[in-house]
């Protein structure tokens, strides 16, 4: 699962000279319950996704200490493109790469099977359970993917994050970033045990979702305090 110590220091010269101004001067970033995020890993940090930036947000959300040990799930497809791609993505970034549906060439793998193998190694793992970047603010459905990556290590934490304003600072399409105040909302963990959950993995998206639109209700009454 490494990287390399050349990988890990380009990642600490791109997020200290480029990203943390970025997100934190240009944009403006507000964290809400910070407490909740994880201090070491394994760890699941579970968001919506309306931006490209999004991955980054996360990532700053992280003491440096963890920043090498942070993995975002990423579509193999868009990130692993072409070579200079896909050896910033891999190297730099440190994603983990997925093929998505009707796109894999052995339809009987696990797609999530390096992300196990991620946690397993104590790692962070920054997973979009919507899949694709969405309408911009606008919450989508939730796909089954987390739950059973929950379900397959009971013991990891699975953290919900809720993100606003990262959808019309940098929307689909766009390739600039426009400044715009952005808020990140952290909820307490979630566990995929069957003791909480009865390894049923319906009830365990529904409780995500719950969390989740009970983080953008607190990002809407945050409007008129």
């Amino acid at each position: 699962m490494g990287r390399g110590r050349l990988g890990v220091a380009l990642e600490h010269l791109l997020f200290w000279l480029v990203v943390r101004p970025l997100v934190l001067v240009v944009l403006g970033l507000n964290v809400r319950h910070r407490h909740h995020l994880p201090r070491q890993g394994p760890a699941i940090l579970a968001a919506n996704h309306n931006s490209h930036l999004d991955t980054l947000v996360l990532m700053t959300l992280l003491p440096a200490r963890l920043l090498h040990r942070a993995r975002p799930v990423a579509a193999a497809d868009y990130f692993l493109a072409n070579r200079p791609v896909a050896w910033f993505s891999l190297n730099v970034l440190g994603i983990l790469p997925v093929e998505r549906r009707g796109q894999r060439s052995d339809p009987g793998a696990d797609p999530l099977a390096s992300a196990r193998e991620a946690l397993d190694a104590g790692e962070l793992v920054l997973l979009f359970p919507e899949g694709s970047r969405g309408d911009p603010e606008r919450l989508a459905a939730f796909k089954s993917g987390l739950a059973h990556l929950a379900r397959s290590r009971p013991e990891v934490p699975v953290i919900p994050v809720f993100m606003h304003g990262l959808g019309k600072s940098l929307p689909r399409g766009s390739a600039l970033p426009v400044p715009f105040f952005c808020d990140v909302f952290v909820g307490p963990p979630l566990y995929g045990g069957e003791a909480t959950w009865g390894g049923d993995h319906r009830a365990f998206m529904a409780g995500y979702s719950d969390r989740m639109q009970e983080l953008s209700r607190e990002e809407r009454l945050a409007e008129w305090s």
